[in-house]
């Protein structure tokens, strides 16, 4: 039976990183944001190779729940990378995490001044609802709940000042054995990544390990800084676990 791991994270995060790091063990394959095209049909948000994205993926919510809680895998771990703003609060299916009762559940969080910097030099603008970390918080308290599994949260930061511990801590929290595998990999594409690749993937394409610590030297607009100002609040109740 295949153990199906549930990574949430906001954008701009070490996420693509993460997921390289967990495919690359020779135990487990890797999904990569199956709601995306589910989000962009809902709100028809103007992102990058829109039409691409919903093309690629199931946009109906239920049948890319059933795949990622029962869809065939053929390995013994799947590894899921999930972004928190895909999953609504403003319809149907905003409660309806049932499929989501036996993964196991982690986070991966990181500073949302960071965030919210990234955020912006790559789309211009930035809004609470984009960068998903207080739907974050929700969904670690409804998870939380709804398994009863003690949630491991990991932040980014942690993870890049000392990977192998940090990774070795988040395999023993999710009762897994730790593969020295995870520490590093190949350059280049992988067939498993979202075709949103071309446009978002570049860094991580050239990479072959978490690399260095992401920067803090940059400074903030007022608009900005009342996007962190709204969500540090989730942010700081998460990093309160934070391994």
């Amino acid at each position: 039976m295949t153990i199906r791991i549930a990574m949430w994270s906001g954008p701009r995060n070490i996420s693509t990183a993460m997921m390289r790091s967990w495919e690359n063990r020779q135990d487990c394959s890797v999904v990569d944001e199956p709601f995306y095209a589910y989000y962009l049909n809902q709100t028809q948000s103007p992102h990058p190779m829109f039409d691409e994205v919903i093309a690629s993926q199931p946009t109906d919510y239920e049948l890319v729940a059933k795949n990622m809680s029962e869809g065939s895998c053929g390995t013994p771990l799947q590894y899921q990378k999930h972004m928190t703003q895909h999953m609504l609060t403003t319809n149907e299916h905003k409660d309806d995490f049932e499929w989501a009762k036996d993964l196991r559940h982690c986070f991966l969080i990181r500073d949302p001044a960071q965030v919210v910097n990234s955020y912006t030099n790559s789309r211009g603008e930035c809004s609470p609802e984009d960068i998903g970390i207080k739907r974050q918080h929700e969904l670690f308290v409804l998870f939380s709940q709804m398994t009863g599994q003690n949630i491991p949260v990991i932040d980014s930061n942690d993870v890049l000042a000392a990977p192998q511990d940090k990774m070795h801590k988040l395999c023993k929290a999710l009762a897994l054995p730790f593969d020295e595998n995870m520490m590093s990999w190949p350059t280049g594409r992988r067939a498993s990544d979202g075709v949103w690749a071309e446009h978002w993937y570049h860094s991580v394409e050239k990479s072959t390990g978490f690399g260095k610590s992401l920067s803090k030297s940059f400074t903030l607009n007022s608009q900005q800084q009342k996007v962190v100002d709204e969500v540090m609040p989730f942010y700081e109740a998460l990093q309160a676990h934070a391994l």
